[in-house]
């Protein structure tokens, strides 16, 4: 193994979490998948490229049928993926072709599942891969605990309520960081009262402009 390579295995394990972490047999898995003489572009390393690399070749003109060297390189998109072991999104460089071969896996953690270790021939993929399968290793060790409907609307209440303590916090924060007084407060409470004797006065204006015009109809009968 080359000193690239030792080094790319060192990087992922220690990434992963040490060897003490690791499932048995994966070590030998890994070094046996990371390139010894294959030469992988550098940014490969970062991202999920499938097996698509720069390639290089030759333009050759249409007059004279002269050649001159050019390269292709693949075409990388920035994506954010979500993976369902980590729930969370995943923000990776992947390659069209990595893209397509994801949603036909049926999802980025499927799809490093299902894809062989000689197949991963980049830094992040190896990680990804060495990551994902250890936490659903975790997973079926896990026990599964089954709650009744009673007990899930009783979390469910105990979650809604602390949202809305949490809610209440963070609106006390804003008051305090800005400087927020009583101040404010009794003037909202004015404005409330003053609305409210401005509406009492007119529904007693209206009962008097109906006193005035039933006064004249008594006097006239």
């Amino acid at each position: 193994m080359s000193f690239r390579s030792r080094e790319m295995v060192k990087r992922i394990v220690k990434k992963i979490g040490g060897e003490k972490n690791l499932a048995p047999g994966l070590k030998d898995e890994l070094k046996k998948s990371v390139p010894n003489s294959k030469v992988v572009m550098g940014r490969a390393n970062r991202g999920l490229y499938a097996g698509r690399h720069i390639q290089f070749g030759n333009q050759v003109s249409h007059d004279g049928g002269n050649k001159s060297r050019r390269s292709w390189k693949p075409n990388v998109q920035d994506k954010r993926l979500f993976s369902y072991i980590l729930d969370r999104h995943i923000k990776v460089k992947v390659t069209t072709h990595a893209l397509r071969c994801i949603d036909k896996a049926g999802g980025i953690d499927e799809y490093l599942l299902k894809t062989p270790y000689h197949k991963m021939d980049t830094e992040m993929g190896l990680y990804w891969k060495a990551k994902i399968e250890k936490l659903y290793e975790e997973l079926g060790e896990m026990e599964v605990v089954f709650f009744s409907p009673e007990d899930e609307a009783k979390f469910e209440e105990q979650f809604r309520e602390l949202k809305l303590e949490q809610k209440a916090a963070r609106r006390e924060a804003r008051r305090k960081m800005y400087g927020w007084s009583g101040k404010s407060e009794a003037i909202d409470e004015g404005r409330a009262d003053a609305e409210g004797t401005h509406q009492e006065a007119a529904r007693h204006g209206e009962g008097s402009s109906d006193a005035d015009i039933h006064e004249p109809q008594v006097a006239n009968a």
